[in-house]
């Protein structure tokens, strides 16, 4: 019996163009009956495609017609049965986040690379941490700080000078962007079960944004992070080519 597959792609042309020549080669299915989900684009596309089919528990395999690509495999339109067949499949947990805005409306999101905070207007913010509800730092003025999944370690995270995290380690990355006070602190390891909250210091005067896989809150007065063990995004990969080994040869460069 063949594959169940459904075709996704993004807007751009070169993505819609494959998807077409793909589903009149094998076939496809609704996204609702498939064994398996082919994703079409790039990195960010794959963001928007697993949060979007996280109520279906299907298998996601990305194909690169974007630019980065870091999540995708290789584009061929040859053997992609037997492709699939051979793929290995990494478990991602996300990110929660819970932000407060100054107002005291909550808002919810989950990011499968990273939740950061980052300063709205000309001055830097000011930030209070706490790890497990016990004080940590007083006061961090910066740019922005974020928290990191070993998936998004290479992302947002890497650009900031933070560290790469295997993809099997039960740690998040908390890194700081610019960090002025204290100077040049560069942010900690922390545990995978480890729950962090930011408290904005000074909010009328130096506003925040919180983003959450590019979706966004403004003027923000506390935001909790927490690893989000209930929630399981399955992502295909070809043998060798896992994300186990992209982070290993991403330090190598």
């Amino acid at each position: 019996m063949a594959l169940r597959i459904a075709f996704t792609a993004s807007d751009v042309e070169v993505a819609k163009s494959a998807r077409a020549t793909l589903e009149a080669r094998y076939g496809a299915v609704p996204e609702a009956e498939a064994e398996v989900i082919v994703a079409l684009g790039g990195d960010g596309f794959m963001l928007q495609t697993l949060h979007r089919t996280q109520e279906l528990d299907v298998p996601v395999y990305g194909m690169n017609r974007g630019t980065v690509g870091f999540l995708m495999n290789g584009y061929s339109e040859e053997d992609l049965p037997e492709r699939l067949a051979s793929a290995m499949e990494e478990v991602l947990n996300p990110l929660s986040m819970r932000a407060t805005t100054r107002d005291g409306h909550e808002h919810r999101a989950l990011a499968i690379n990273e939740v950061s905070l980052l300063r709205q207007g000309p001055q830097a913010a000011r930030l209070r941490i706490s790890v497990d509800d016990r004080l940590r730092m007083d006061e961090l003025v910066c740019d922005g700080a974020l928290v990191a999944t070993p998936a998004g370690s290479t992302a947002y995270n890497y650009s900031a000078h933070g560290p790469i995290l295997p993809i099997g380690a039960d740690v998040l990355a908390l890194t700081a962007m610019a960090a002025f006070r204290p100077r040049r602190w560069r942010g900690a390891l922390l545990p995978k079960t480890a729950e962090v909250r930011f408290e904005v210091l000074n909010p009328d005067k130096r506003p925040v944004m919180a983003d959450a896989d590019s979706r966004s809150v403004r003027d923000v007065a506390e935001v909790v992070i927490r690893s989000e063990p209930q929630v399981a995004h399955r992502l295909l990969f070809d043998p060798g080519h896992g994300l186990e080994e992209r982070l290993i040869r991403e330090q190598f460069v």
